[in-house]
This record gives C-alpha cells, structure tokens and sequence, in this order.
C-alpha cells in the first residue's frame, strides 16, 4: 500500500516523512517556528545566564502567566508554570494533609501515573482511595456523572477527575461534575493533561480548586511546559515539589504562590517562555483561530473513528460529544489481551511501526478485557491516513 500524504499544515511541523504519525495524544508534537523560538529563548538565556535569571526570567515568566491567562479565563496570579501535569498532580496532592479514613474519588479511567501518586499519598495518610468504575463502551455521559455521584459519602474530601481519558479518550462531563462536587464541599483536582488546546477551558468559571495541563501537547508547545492553576482561597497550603529560595526571597509586588513556584532551583524555563508564541503562531494559521482547531481537530478524529469502524464492524464504544481529538476502539479478532499485562505495548503497535510506518499505540485494557487502539486528529493529519491505518489493520487482524 502507498502511504498517505498527510494535511498540507504538515508542513508547520517538520515531522518524519516516512512516519503516519496518529498519536500527538501522547507526546504532542511541536511545529519548528516554536522550535526555533525556544532555540532564540535558549540562546538569550546563555548570552548572560545571570542577567537572565536574576533580573529577566520574573517578567518573562509573567508575560507567558498573562498570555495562559488569557487563553484559560482565569487569573494569572492563579497560576503555576510547571513540568508537566502529572507534575501538577503530584505538587497537589503531596502538598495537601489527610486524616485516616479521608477518602480520595478517582475513575478507573484515570492516567496510571497519577493513580499512582493518589495510592502512594493515601498510604502515607491511611486515607482511602474510592475507585469509581466507568462503563467502556457507554452510551451517555449521565452515567459517568451518576456513577461518581453514587461512590461520595461524608469521608470524601477529593477527587481526581481527568478532562479527557488518556486510555480511553472519553471526554468526561468535568464541567458537571466539578460543579456538583464542589458545590458539597469535596475539593476537585481536574487532571487536564489532555485538556488546553483540545477542549475549551474557563478555569474561574469552572471553580475546580485545582487544575493540570499540559501545553507540549494539544497546545504544541515545547517539551516540559505545563501549568497548574491553584484557586485563591488554596493557595496557602500548596507549595512546589522543590522547596528552593522561593520560600524567603522579599516578595515585592508578587506573591508568596507565585514567588515559590517561579523559584524552585535552576532550571530551563525557555520552554515556558516560548508558550505566548505558540498559542500566537497556532492560532493565526486557522480562520477562526484556536476554536476552529479544536472545532476541526474534533470532527476529524470522529471521521477517522467511522472509517475504522465501518471498515473492522466496530461499533462505536461511545456517542460522539464524548469524543474530543482522540478516540480509542476496540480491535476485532475476539478483542482478546492475549495475556498482555496492562500499559504495556501490544506486539501490534510494533508491526504497524515497522510494517506500514504508523505511529499510533495499541494497549490492554480490563474493562472489558481486550485489545484497543487510539487515534489522535492534530491540523497536520489527513483523513486518507486514517483509511491507510484500517487497511493495514485488515491486513494485520
């Protein structure tokens, strides 16, 4: 079979010719313009690394809070520039104090390494994790909410809830839940790793107390950029991973929450730095600007899943408003694991790797037990590639 051309904004990106790349979800990927602006950060940062650090770096730092701000509908004083979200996740939960037998909500949907960090806190609290289960197909997102609703008793103080699933792509209702859990009290951790850039967010409006995004992916920023929103009534509690000279540095006109997490040790914030450019570059390529991405994005990754399950009789797991720019299915063939343990690759990943030149991951998943693929839908895929990856699954199953 000849491989597809990808979308004409392929060539923002730069990225392998030989490769059908469907899965930004993962990684992301950043186009060469913000590559080359993180490069002339990189390059300021090294012509006077001391003037940098010590008189620029607060400006710059602010100038990308103002532009996320912006973008998000919150207030800059109410953010963090961090690692990445499952950073964020950690800042917040390490940071937060427990009593024995709190409990902590979290979907069995919910991104393993985060779910890690919730069992290593409860254990060192004795507090307890509630894991609330998600139907995989399901037919509404009612029931995602009902279902979360149905698992809160009076011990329950969190709950991490993601904006859309990594393993199964399923864009939850947060918007609904975060209102109804906050509004009894329970504090929500909104797990947004795949959130800015892929779904709309209106962080003062949402009112979630916390809040993790990562910008490398659906935002197509550098690598190492993501942020973490903390409500102003939250903030005292919630310090950095890295206790660093931010703790006692005179504040000046900033605040203590700012100050701390801008000052966690030497670091390359040139990622961060590059973020305003970004948002800019990406959204002036579209008419219509960032809405229209997402917009465009969103009815892609629904095209390419109608291709797949019409071409393997799949049918659809879920409705498509819980589809956002990822989407996973079940793969045919009696939908067997085949003994695979979970979050390790299939062998198939590697065939498609190796045999047709498709990037896209293939996994485990228990619920129910079988094979499953996700497809990511970014400006720079083609729906032709989409056709490509189910005749090569054809081939393949």
């Amino acid at each position: 079979m000849q491989r597809p051309e990808p979308s004409p904004f392929a060539e923002l990106w730069g990225l392998d010719s030989e490769c059908v790349f469907l899965n930004h979800g993962s990684f992301g990927a950043t186009p060469l313009a913000v590559r080359e602006e993180q490069q002339r950060w990189q390059n300021r940062l090294e012509n006077e690394p001391v003037h940098f650090f010590e008189e620029l770096m607060p400006t710059f730092l602010q100038d990308t809070r103002e532009a996320l701000a912006t973008f998000l509908h919150c207030k800059s004083e109410d953010l963090a520039l961090v690692e990445n979200a499952t950073t964020g996740v950690n800042t917040i939960l390490r940071s937060l104090e427990f009593q024995e037998g709190d409990e902590i909500l979290v979907p069995d949907h919910a991104y393993q390494a985060c779910r890690n960090t919730i069992d290593y806190v409860a254990n060192r609290w004795n507090a307890m994790v509630k894991i609330v289960k998600i139907p995989f197909p399901i037919g509404n997102k009612g029931i995602v909410l009902q279902n979360i609703l149905d698992c809160v008793t009076e011990r329950t103080v969190l709950a991490m809830i993601d904006t859309v699933t990594s393993p199964t792509g399923l864009r939850m209702p947060f918007e609904e839940i975060t209102r109804e859990l906050e509004s009894r009290g329970i504090e929500v951790l909104l797990d947004a790793a795949h959130g800015i850039g892929m779904v709309p967010l209106s962080l003062d409006e949402l009112g979630a107390s916390y809040t993790t995004s990562n910008c490398h992916k659906w935002l197509c920023a550098p690598k190492g950029t993501a942020f973490l929103h903390v409500r102003k009534d939250k903030q005292d509690k919630i310090h950095p991973l890295t206790i660093s000279h931010g703790m006692t540095f005179p504040l000046g006109d900033t605040t203590r929450f700012r100050h701390e997490f801008d000052w966690t040790g030497t670091r390359d914030v040139t990622g961060h730095c590059s973020i305003p450019m970004a948002i800019d570059f990406l959204g002036s390529r579209v008419e219509g600007g960032w809405p229209a991405i997402m917009k465009r994005n969103h009815e892609l990754a629904i095209i390419g899943r109608n291709i797949l399950c019409e071409s393997l009789g799949i049918t659809p797991p879920c409705p498509d408003d819980m589809i956002t720019c990822i989407a996973t299915l079940p793969l045919p063939s009696g939908n067997s694991s085949g003994g695979i343990p979970l979050h390790e690759p299939d062998p198939l990943h590697r065939e498609l790797k190796e045999k047709y030149g498709i990037q896209i991951p293939v996994w485990s998943w228990p619920s129910p037990e079988g094979r499953y693929i996700r497809i990511s839908a970014q400006l720079y895929n083609s729906e032709e590639q989409y056709v490509y990856l189910s005749q090569a699954l054809k081939e393949l199953l």
